[in-house]
């Protein structure tokens, strides 16, 4: 098994910046697992501009910005393994990951980074009724086809809702010759920013209908038209408003959910508001050395965002592993110790430790080892379960060993 001292997981901007503002506060051994073919992640098919005016100051490019991040954490020489598949994290940070060229591995972690970013809403989860024909995809789906893949979906276009993916989707369909017919958003207001409604829709005449919804899908084997209608305060189709729009494509801009399945697995608790990790003010989640940053937090609107929390999460990280601690280990005839763990750095100059017996003994010995060398040999007379015991450590003693991970407390026979 391998070891290093973080390991994030997701290579997209969340994870870049995680992984730079560890490095540069100290974390040498540092790993990204991205399961894609590339470094990057949503932003290599953003090719749209108004990416890093908070971060970077100039507007950018969705994989400019990228390849900014990108270039720092090459620069720092951190390193990052493409098409690898996170297949579980347990409690106690072993990731579990497979590719190609290594197979099925895994790697301990001191601490773990969460930076898978989001998905999409699928079209399962809005019940519209009609046939399941083709022409019908995800904006981010689309938008890689075309960006990336160099097809076009479709020419007749609708689009069903009015996130920052739909409206920008709206303008590089329309760019690319199709014919956008029309936005629906069941909420009465829009749920992307001004600056695209004005830029994306107002621009190129495309309408935006709120208060609506797709309540028919026509077309068995080829998507043949939608029937949108307006929709009342609890979203619920008005009879009479049904309009018919022929089209061949359908787009759905329904939300994003952040990608968690993972995290779950592992027992880190979630938010049902965002659907994300519950974090501290360190963005730590429930399990101790776990963080979570960008879009599988919350769903952000600006990447800027997601890049400066990521550097928030990166730091405390690196704050985590380097705060040196020490296992306290019952050894033999010692039933538990408190504390079981200690933070060097945290401990004051003196600290207690106590624990029981598991029987009766008597002309004994209560040893302490530090490693492996044994630091007190303190004799006792009588030790009992029913009684108390205690060893005092001091902050110096701790502090002169730096390589010291584990003290054992035992009974040794006289």
């Amino acid at each position: 098994m391998e070891n290093y001292d973080i390991v994030i997981i997701g290579g997209g901007p969340a994870g870049l910046a995680a992984a730079v503002s560890a490095r540069e506060n100290g974390v040498e051994r540092i790993v990204i697992l991205e399961r894609d073919r590339e470094l990057g992640g949503i932003l290599n098919q953003c090719i749209h501009n108004g990416f890093g005016l908070h971060t970077f100051k100039e507007e950018l490019t969705g994989p400019e910005y990228a390849a900014r991040f990108i270039s720092q954490a090459a620069d720092l020489g951190i390193e990052y393994r493409l098409n690898t598949m996170v297949t579980d994290i347990s409690p106690k940070k072993t990731v579990t990951a497979v590719n190609c060229e290594e197979g099925l591995f895994e790697i301990q972690a001191k601490a773990v980074i969460l930076a898978m970013g989001c998905r999409e809403r699928p079209r399962g989860a809005l019940n519209i009724p009609g046939y399941r024909p083709a022409g019908i995809f995800s904006a981010g789906t689309a938008q890689r086809l075309v960006n990336i893949e160099g097809y076009l979906p479709g020419r007749e276009v609708v689009i069903l809702g009015s996130g920052d993916i739909g409206l920008i989707m709206a303008r590089r369909m329309t760019l690319e010759g199709a014919k956008v017919k029309v936005v629906a958003e069941l909420m009465p207001y829009s749920g992307g920013l001004k600056r695209n409604i004005v830029q994306c829709l107002d621009d190129y005449g495309i309408p935006l209908k709120l208060s609506h919804t797709v309540v028919d899908i026509k077309g068995k084997e080829r998507l043949e038209g939608v029937t949108l209608a307006e929709v009342d305060e609890k979203g619920k189709p008005i009879p009479g408003t049904q309009e018919f729009y022929s089209c061949d494509t359908l787009l759905l801009s329904v939300g994003l959910i952040p990608e968690n399945e993972l995290s779950i697995g592992m027992g880190v608790e979630l938010n049902p508001v965002t659907s994300g990790p519950r974090v501290n003010e360190s963005l730590e989640t429930n399990i101790e050395g776990v963080f979570a940053c960008g879009n599988v937090l919350h769903v952000h609107d600006l990447v800027d965002f997601v890049s400066e929390e990521a550097k928030t999460a990166g730091k405390n990280a690196a704050r985590y592993v380097q705060e040196r601690s020490i296992i306290l280990i019952p050894g033999e005839g010692v039933r538990y110790t408190v504390p079981e763990k200690i933070c060097v750095k945290r401990m004051e100059e003196r600290l207690t430790v106590r624990f029981r017996v598991g029987k009766v003994y008597k002309n004994c010995y209560v040893s302490v080892y530090f490693g492996k060398e044994r630091v007190i040999h303190r004799k006792k007379a009588v030790a009992a379960p029913g009684e108390m015991e205690e060893i005092a450590l001091t902050k110096e003693q701790l502090m002169s060993g730096p390589n010291l991970e584990t003290i054992t407390i035992k009974i040794e026979e006289a």
